[in-house]
């Protein structure tokens, strides 16, 4: 393999990383659900948050920048849940 081609793969590796790791999209969440902040407990969000790249991973009970999957109008009912990351 020639560095031309080392480089390339190299590349491809990194962009195809780059894409697996993208957080879930609006156009994925279910009709009837939300995404709500503020309200997950440690080890129990839904997906990404800032600080990590997927679900589980949440560190602290209650965090604002992770989320869980509520019905439709039922986030802002819960104590300390928001529609926004804090």
């Amino acid at each position: 393999m020639n560095v031309n081609n080392a480089a390339l793969t190299a590349i491809t590796s990194l962009l195809t990383l780059g894409a697996v790791s993208l957080p879930t999209s609006a156009a994925t969440e279910p009709a009837d659900m939300e995404k709500c902040y503020g309200i997950a407990k440690a080890g129990k969000n839904d997906c990404a948050g800032t600080t990590h790249s997927c679900a589980g991973q949440s560190k602290l009970d209650a965090s604002g920048k992770d989320w869980v999957y509520v019905p439709k109008g039922t986030c802002e009912r819960i104590v300390g849940g928001s529609l926004t990351a804090k």
